[in-house]
């Protein structure tokens, strides 16, 4: 039996389809070795046995905007500090942003900051048990990714109009 069809029906997860007792879909085809079962058992799955998918993907994305969201908490920190401080202080950090390289890490901690909102949105959505299909799977992540994008520009069109 190969890893990916002893995962698959272990774990509950649907394969598209079996051919040749070889699982085909959502993981890759890996033929495990007769002997001891110490020596044909992996120790966990791992990224050489998953094929990529646009939900593992945006799970990382998560993760990453996660962190980059925590720079840009410390980004705001040195914009409030500055600006309690003293003029000074207040016109480097607005310099700053007010910059190119200022504009994009402002744009990118907006973007951040919606996608991983929105992600969150996604996980609980999935933690009550609904969008856990491969069809709303795939449209929740497509809506994450591309609502994170259209909230970003709205923001931005709306912040420059105002400004």
């Amino acid at each position: 039996m190969s890893l990916g069809a002893a995962v698959g029906r272990d774990a509950g997860f649907r394969l598209r389809h079996a051919r040749g007792g070889r699982a085909v879909g959502a993981m890759a085809d890996v033929e495990l070795g007769r002997g001891r079962p110490d020596d044909r058992r992996p120790l966990s799955p791992h990224l050489q046995i998953y094929r990529p998918t646009l939900t593992m993907t945006m799970s990382i994305a998560h993760r990453i905007t996660g962190v980059v969201l925590y720079l840009g908490t410390l980004l705001l920190a040195w914009f409030l500090i500055a600006a309690s401080t003293s003029a000074e202080a207040f016109g480097v950090v607005s310099g700053f942003l007010d910059s190119i390289l200022g504009r994009l890490i402002l744009l990118g901690f907006t973007w951040a900051l919606y996608h991983h909102l929105l992600g969150g949105i996604r996980h609980i959505i999935w933690d009550s048990g609904r969008g856990l299909e491969p069809r709303e799977r795939e449209w929740l992540v497509k809506a994450t990714l591309i609502g994170g994008l259209v909230l970003t520009a709205l923001t931005w069109i709306l912040g420059l109009y105002v400004r």
